[in-house]
């Protein structure tokens, strides 16, 4: 079996890398599993983490059979990312293996895990759904404004001053770091 690892830590507790990869590497000999990737992300809790992604590529192209890292945690953003990324490998029939948790999926009760885990994605996003609903209708009760902060508003009058200066919106938009259509929303609201 061809194998890569994985290891990410957050910017604070870089000093657990080494034993992650240590951990990973004794688990992989004892199984005579092959490591061919050795991959670390150093992030915390980042949306991106190319160093992942360079290892999923591989995974799609064949070159590793298995995926193993220290805890599910440092493989998933959430419970959604994590089913996401696992279900992708299942269906590329790339097996994964948490270490700490002793999940394997590349075994019928792992596999079965990975299941509970979908349903649990689901919830999840399911709770957080209901949560911003409710934060919306509150906010509407209140009277409190919601969604995002109107950015381009708080620049009105400079973007006006820019328009009588001659500048194109797209200058404007550049200048003030601001998007064209927002510029164009507050130049057409002056006219009658």
């Amino acid at each position: 079996m061809r194998v890569g690892l994985y290891a990410r830590v957050s910017t604070h507790d870089q000093q657990t890398l080494p034993m992650q990869l240590s951990a990973m590497a004794e688990y992989a000999a004892r199984r005579k599993w092959k490591v061919l990737l050795e991959v670390t992300d150093v992030a915390s809790g980042a949306t991106s983490r190319p160093r992942r992604e360079e290892l999923m590529k591989a995974a799609r192209r064949r070159e590793i059979d298995v995926v193993l890292v220290w805890r599910l945690d440092r493989w998933g953003r959430s419970v959604a990312d994590l089913v996401t990324s696992l279900n992708e490998l299942q269906a590329l029939d790339v097996g994964f293996v948490s270490l700490t948790e002793a999940l394997d999926l590349t075994t019928p009760s792992g596999r079965a895990l990975a299941g509970m885990l979908a349903v649990f994605a689901e919830f999840e996003r399911d709770i957080l759904r209901d949560r911003v609903k409710a934060g919306i209708a509150q906010a509407r009760k209140e009277g409190r404004p919601h969604g995002r902060p109107a950015t381009a508003r708080a620049k009105d009058e400079k973007i006006r001053k820019l328009a009588q200066a001659g500048l194109k919106p797209g200058a404007i938009a550049e200048k003030l770091r601001i998007s064209r259509t927002s510029v164009r929303r507050v130049l057409a609201a002056e006219r009658p």
